[in-house]
């Protein structure tokens, strides 16, 4: 069984079975038959699934759920890294957009995707499965700047397609954000050096400890024919705050970065964290795992308007982290600190009400974003930046330099892994395309299914399975892994719980609902057709297929 791809503007339409659109016959049906001439008939169709719409890395997460679910579990990993290489990284750190856009949601709970995806992520590593073998080569030299997921991304694609590919980067070991921002009770690293090392075993080139810094000098000493600028965001936004005998301030992404190296910084027992996304939320309860016996979060806006995600900010709750809503630093003396009371405006912008508090604070760590380092580019003729630092770039992400591309924290756009890997899946098909003198052209996306398209007589109740988890006061004393994993059944289970909305998966409902023998099955895996002799277009069918596989058109005239 298959399913629409995301519909991406290089992705795959509808999979499966062609659409039956046997031609009718002289007769419309046999006029001597009691009952009206047919004025519609049935058709079967592959509509959009919410979830793969949603998916920023362009997954077909509906095709390898259904893989799951018949216990097709390398067939379903497959199937799933033919998009994305990181099932086991993902399946732990992707926010998992497509669980809000869930139908399944409006009947019980959203189905577990990132779940099963990390199931199937580890599944691969514990059975050593390997990607398949790259195409042949295409004598193409591209150097991709950067070993973060976009990066790394776009290398794994263009190696499967068989290019030479060479990645650079500054850092001591590729991985980039995954490696140096995610802390290890998210990731643990073991697990993203399995994922990174199956890339190289594709025969990507890694080159470490190598700041680029002058892009142009490289690609043409190199001879490289194309080049993926996937540099993360990685100079830290700063603010002036008036300080006496201050205690040590620092930025977050310093100090994740020093922790995931090992270093074990002295941070004292109360630490405050400015700022309110997701970076925050890691830098507070890594400094509850060194030892903070308080950990406050201070943050100029309310909780609506916060940009971490919702889970990050309960999961630093769950292990003490305090969060002070609508107040901003204005003065640190350590071990002092001073915020002052914010209120929103008119508009819902805060705004000083000149009433202060004073906190405990032996450290402060900066954590109100980050800025794109670009500044090795500026060589390059034709790219232009945003103020920013980011680079523009066109709907194939290159820029005004031909044969350079960039996506992921160099392009405005969301910085999160998935959104940075489906940059890289994107930018390969393009850069494939430009190295063949061609272009991509664009697919036309199929319509979302939505809730209220199902008829959901097939599903009954199924509640959703779970990980389990440390408990609070044992994941604060170290770095153990927070959240654990499905077993292998609750996976399947959880895998079986997706509605299939607007792909056929086979239940025979529109099979036993026809009255006149029209429908025809063609074997397992092959769905059905329809004999237009027989139908009648009384639509009994469209009115059993539980996910809308089946649409009722108007006749032809």
């Amino acid at each position: 069984m298959t399913a629409n791809a995301s519909g991406d503007d290089f992705g795959a339409g509808a999979a499966g079975p062609p659409l039956d659109i046997t031609p009718l016959p002289d007769l419309l049906r046999d006029r001597s038959r009691a009952g009206p001439v047919r004025d519609r008939r049935p058709v079967y169709v592959d509509l959009l699934p919410p979830c793969n719409a949603g998916c920023p890395a362009g997954e077909n997460i509906q095709a390898w759920l259904s893989h799951a679910r018949a216990g097709r579990l390398e067939q379903a990993w497959r199937q799933l890294v033919s998009d994305n290489p990181f099932a086991a990284i993902h399946g732990r750190v992707c926010y998992h957009p497509c669980e809000s856009v869930c139908n399944r949601a409006d009947l019980d709970a959203a189905v577990s995707i990132h779940s099963v995806e990390r199931f199937l992520g580890d599944s691969a590593r514990e059975q050593g499965w390997q990607f398949e073998p790259p195409a042949q080569p295409t004598g193409k030299r591209v150097l991709v700047v950067g070993a973060g997921p976009s990066g790394l991304s776009a290398a794994y694609h263009l190696a499967r397609l068989g290019h030479q590919v060479e990645v650079r980067d500054s850092g001591a070991e590729p991985g980039g954000m995954m490696r140096y921002g995610i802390p290890n009770y998210r990731l643990p690293r073991d697990v993203l050096d399995a994922e990174v090392q199956r890339i190289a075993a594709l025969g990507v080139r890694f080159t470490c400890d190598h700041r680029v810094e002058d892009l142009a000098a490289e690609r043409a000493e190199g001879d490289f024919d194309a080049v993926f600028v996937a540099v993360g965001a990685h100079l830290a936004k700063r603010v002036d705050i008036p300080a006496r005998d201050a205690g040590p301030m620092l930025d977050a992404l310093s100090f994740l970065r020093a922790v995931a190296t090992g270093e074990r910084p002295e941070i004292g027992h109360h630490v405050a964290v400015y700022g309110g996304g997701n970076t925050a939320m890691d830098a507070a309860r890594v400094a509850r795992r060194l030892g903070a016996d308080d950990a406050v979060i201070i943050y100029r806006r309310t909780r609506a308007q916060m940009p971490a995600h919702q889970e990050e900010a309960q999961e630093a709750e769950r292990e003490g982290v305090r969060i002070n809503w609508l107040r901003t630093i204005t003065a640190f003396d350590g071990p002092e600190l001073q915020v002052e009371v914010m209120e929103l405006d008119e508009s819902g912008r805060p705004r000083p009400t000149g009433h202060f508090e004073t906190l405990a604070a032996d450290t402060v760590i900066m954590a109100l974003g980050q800025e794109t380092e670009s500044a090795f580019m500026r060589t390059l003729p034709g790219v232009e930046f945003e103020r920013d630092g980011s680079v523009r770039v066109s709907s194939s992400l290159m820029t005004g330099c031909p044969g350079v591309f960039a996506g992921g924290d160099m392009v405005p756009s969301e910085r999160t892994v998935t959104v940075g890997v489906g940059h890289g899946k994107k930018a390969a098909r393009h850069i494939d395309a430009w190295l063949r003198g061609d272009h991509v052209e664009p697919v036309a996306k199929h319509p979302v299914v939505g809730f209220d398209q199902l008829h959901l007589w097939y599903f009954g109740d199924a509640t959703r399975r779970t990980q389990p988890e440390l408990p609070a006061d044992q994941s604060v004393t170290g770095f153990d892994e927070v959240v654990g994993g499905l077993s292998a059944d609750a996976a399947v289970f959880e895998a079986g719980r997706c509605l299939s909305c607007g792909n056929c998966f086979e239940c025979d409902g529109c099979l036993g609902a026809c009255p006149e023998d029209a429908v025809i099955k063609l074997g397992t895996g092959h769905r059905y057709r329809y004999d237009y002799d027989k139908c009648t277009g009384c639509a009994a069918c469209f009115e059993q297929c539980p996910v809308h596989a089946i649409d009722m058109i108007e006749e032809p005239t």
